[in-house]
């Protein structure tokens, strides 16, 4: 009897940690903001070596009542892995991890051409973004026939898209975060991984390409390629042709050509809207024996699970319930895409997972 309500009791004790873990979360992501906002890992970069709690007090000009604040703030990052800590004599000394080096302000050579972060991650901790969270069980609660709306639109008033026109500082974090993402994306793509996805292409269009860089990423991999980018025309570049309307997703009226690129654009779509989009490109695609395509980015969410990283699953639930909270949209899973190309119309695909938490589908007429 004794024996059983101990285990019982452990099995508590477990659950209740295991429940605290999950509510103070967000404690990560807040103090991780902190530390950027503070300048810590530029001070560190800037210093070359690790430094002290009283140098950081010292360069940070924070009064020393609150050094040992700072200790406990650094000393969760740590755990976390954004920064390393070893001990000098009676001194604890502070030091920078891969992970924070790309969270300098002032970004190296190495950092400018491998990775950006800062404004996703101020996007994504804006309270614009943050505030669905706090109505999430009303959101889920109202009917269908109250509009229909995001979670990001019942509590703001707006939609997202609204919310980016009107609003200059969030805006200007969106487009940020969806420029270096497109940078990395452009590298990727055009990488010797990734020669065979352009065999046979001669012209391509990006839907919703923004400002082109991936366009202009793969013509300068492959000059022989001819890149046109649909987007909205206030989203313009000064080298590639754009067309589009304010209805672009709705009305979408690609020009004839042999391949298409649809990056981060279905996840913000919903089946309906999805099909009548992939329909309109397969009407587009003129090769459609030799080289015509589609090329679409997203996550599979499905597929990179039998990597088994425990980590990068976490990473793609959040962000398919991030999709929900803002667009009123879904990521999908492998079952779930297939559904949707038999649906417009396309006879099969082959996926691709070397993107991080996304895949590169290649979906044939």
């Amino acid at each position: 009897m004794g024996d059983e309500k101990e285990n019982k009791d452990e099995l508590f004790v477990e659950a209740q940690a295991h429940i605290w873990n999950h509510t103070l979360k967000y404690i990560n992501s807040m103090c991780l903001k902190c530390v950027v906002e503070l300048g810590i890992p530029d001070i560190l970069h800037n210093h070359g070596q690790p430094m002290s709690l009283s140098q950081l007090v010292e360069a940070l000009h924070i009064h020393p009542s609150k050094a040992q604040s700072l200790a406990r703030l650094m000393r969760l990052l740590v755990h976390s892995g954004f920064f390393s800590q070893t001990q000098h004599q009676v001194a604890i000394n502070y030091g920078l991890t891969p992970s924070s080096r790309f969270l300098l302000r002032r970004k190296t050579s190495t950092t400018t051409k491998t990775l950006e972060t800062l404004p996703f991650m101020f996007l994504a901790l804006h309270q614009a973004m943050m505030a669905p969270w706090e109505s999430m069980s009303s959101w889920l609660r109202s009917a269908p026939e109250d509009g229909g709306h995001s979670a990001f639109e019942m509590v703001n008033g707006k939609s997202i898209w609204k919310y980016i026109g009107d609003e200059a500082e969030f805006g200007s974090l969106f487009y940020q975060t969806m420029l270096y993402d497109s940078q990395l994306i452009g590298r990727l793509i055009t990488s010797a991984k990734c020669g065979e996805v352009f065999e046979g292409v001669k012209s391509m269009v990006d839907v919703g390409g923004d400002d082109g860089i991936i366009a202009k990423a793969i013509v300068e991999a492959f000059p022989h390629i001819t890149c046109n980018v649909l987007h909205l025309p206030y989203r313009t570049t000064k080298d590639l042709y754009v067309v589009g309307d304010e209805n672009l997703f709705e009305e979408i009226q690609i020009p004839p050509t042999d391949a298409i690129l649809l990056k981060s654009v279905l996840h913000q779509c919903n089946d309906e809207e999805s099909i009548r989009i992939l329909k309109n490109c397969k009407d587009a695609i003129i090769n459609s024996d030799e080289g015509g395509k589609v090329i679409i980015i997203e996550a599979v969410l499905e597929k990179e699970n039998k990597m088994e990283d425990k980590e990068s699953i976490e990473t793609q639930l959040c962000g398919d319930l991030l999709m929900m909270a803002t667009f009123n949209s879904v990521k999908r899973n492998e079952k779930e895409w297939n559904t949707l190309f038999l649906a417009a119309g396309f006879n099969h695909y082959k996926i691709t997972s070397f993107l991080g938490v996304r895949s590169l589908i290649q979906l044939y007429p």
